[in-house]
């Protein structure tokens, strides 16, 4: 590990570090409170668990995997397979249980316009179901047993 990894000489003005946090919430949540308040709702409908927080922080998680599978991917749909695929790697995280949820909440944030209305809870779990009855792409084994 080196001195840099620690970041201990690294140095940020205020206004660049507000500038940054700034940058990060119009990403996490471009519609402001209104949107991160609804998504929570959600939350609290589909879960029913008390550390929303959390929730939050598995949610962006897999917003920010899913905008870089979208990215690297020809269509929708093997983006949603890739970044399923990509899932797999937070097990700590994120179970695969719960990987169709938050997946389809994505999703719904994708498609909402300033008006944050967000599917229902019963429309969500609907997509939910689609999700886990789609095909997941295998990852190919490297060795093959004879």
């Amino acid at each position: 590990m080196a001195l840099g990894d620690f970041k201990l000489f690294q140095y940020k003005s205020k206004n660049q570090r507000d500038r940054e946090e700034h940058e990060y919430a119009v990403w996490a949540f471009p519609y402001g409170d209104t949107q991160k308040e609804k998504l929570c709702e959600l939350f609290k409908e589909l879960i029913r668990k008390p550390y929303i927080p959390m929730c939050l922080t598995v949610y962006l998680t897999c917003k920010e995997l899913f905008e870089w599978t979208l990215k690297n991917s020809e269509s929708h749909e093997e983006a949603i397979n890739k970044m399923i695929n990509v899932v797999k790697g937070y097990e700590q995280l994120l179970t695969p249980a719960e990987t169709p949820l938050y997946l389809a909440l994505v999703l719904a944030s994708a498609e909402i316009d300033e008006n944050c209305e967000y599917p229902s809870a019963d429309e969500i779990r609907t997509r939910i179901k689609e999700l886990e009855d789609m095909r997941i792409v295998k990852r190919s084994k490297l060795f093959k047993r004879k």
